[in-house]
């Protein structure tokens, strides 16, 4: 009995296994059949478009003459006749310095001059006359020539505390107050020329042969994305960075606003002559990855039964510069191919996939920021 019983149960236990054997085959059989849905993409057909070449770098501007205005002779402030960021002229007074006391010497020293002269003028009408030796005239000469000199020296005493400006431009912040000491050298304030201003950049050695004095060169400023300021390069410095191996470009732009200040943080792009036409696309179509940059293009392709299907072939690229929201490929994709836009962290080679392009990513060269 007890055989029997065992018997019976493992018959059981075999039915029921033959039974989910066939249901997990049937059930593999309905899922080997089935089809992925396809995935939704956008797309655009690769145009092949005029393309200006550029070098793009980083720098600062600086003024073409710039300096901290200071005194040469100690004194105390007695006049200020400038504001804070006012423009000023070349020669225009800028600080006064006490010079009482200078002004005094200096009328002393025009007094004895004017004896000196009435002297020497009395000694030459003597030696014409044969009155008075060669000798009373070269002294009365010398005399002369002291208070002449002792003039001049009290005069340009009087100049170095007449603190002006050395040239045309902006004043920054004041450093002086009215009545205080200033030793010599001190500090007044800041005098910077704006119209034209220098940016100084750094480009790679590779670059040399492409540029020369006289070149265009746009610049923007941060703060003033809108404005695009126009100028030409005027040197390449004669040595290269060893540490670097960057070498030192100066450009001039003009800046009759003064909206660039020295020491701004600018970008620089030089425009090279040669005019090419690349394949353009949008940056977001590019998967950028250490062992290589992809992009996925469009074809029709077959499925093991044979079957035609929109599918993907991922495809490696070599990528050039960008301009916005666009990237020039140097290689991989050919003018006219459809290539992904956007999906394409969801795909892999073959991948079945639907166009569907009622939102299609930004492509603009010259994109603003909605929140600008």
């Amino acid at each position: 009995m007890i055989l029997l019983a065992v018997a019976a149960g493992i018959g059981v236990w075999v039915l029921l296994g033959g039974v989910k054997a066939l249901q997990i085959k049937g059930m593999m059989a309905k899922y080997a059949n089935m089809k992925m849905p396809p995935e939704a993409v956008t797309a655009i057909e690769a145009p092949e478009e005029e393309w200006v070449p550029a070098i793009r770098a980083v720098g600062s501007t600086s003024a073409v003459q710039g300096v901290v205005v200071s005194t040469d002779q100690p004194g105390i402030v007695e006049k200020i006749a400038f504001e804070s960021g006012q423009n000023v002229k070349q020669g225009d007074l800028l600080v006064q310095l006490d010079v009482s006391q200078e002004q005094a010497q200096l009328r002393s020293a025009q007094a004895q001059l004017k004896l000196a002269e009435t002297s020497l003028q009395r000694q030459k009408n003597l030696l014409q006359n044969r009155v008075s030796s060669q000798a009373d005239f070269d002294a009365a000469q010398a005399q002369y020539d002291q208070a002449e000199a002792r003039v001049q020296e009290v005069s340009s005493l009087i100049n170095k505390k007449t603190i002006r400006a050395p040239f045309t431009g902006v004043l920054g912040i004041r450093l002086v107050n009215l009545g205080q000491y200033l030793q010599s050298g001190a500090q007044v304030a800041p005098l910077q020329s704006l119209d034209p201003i220098y940016v100084n950049f750094y480009l790679p050695q590779q670059t040399i042969g492409s540029i020369k004095a006289g070149q265009e060169v746009l610049v923007k400023a941060d703060g003033l994305e809108d404005k695009i300021f126009h100028g030409k390069i005027n040197a390449v410095d004669s040595v290269v960075d060893e540490a670097t191996r960057n070498v030192l470009v100066q450009a001039t732009l003009a800046n009759p606003e003064g909206l660039l200040r020295p020491g701004m943080f600018v970008g620089a792009e030089v425009p090279l002559p040669n005019m090419e036409k690349r394949v353009l696309i949008p940056a977001t179509a590019v998967q950028f990855a250490p062992y290589g940059d992809t992009v996925y293009v469009v074809e029709q392709m077959k499925d093991q039964k044979g079957e035609s299907y929109t599918g993907v072939r991922q495809q490696v690229v070599k990528v050039g510069e960008s301009k916005g929201d666009r990237v020039s490929i140097l290689s991989g994709v050919k003018p006219g191919e459809q290539v992904v836009t956007s999906g394409v962290f969801k795909l892999r080679q073959g991948s079945h996939v639907q166009i569907n392009n009622t939102i299609e990513p930004a492509n603009n060269e010259k994109p603003k920021p909605e929140d600008s």
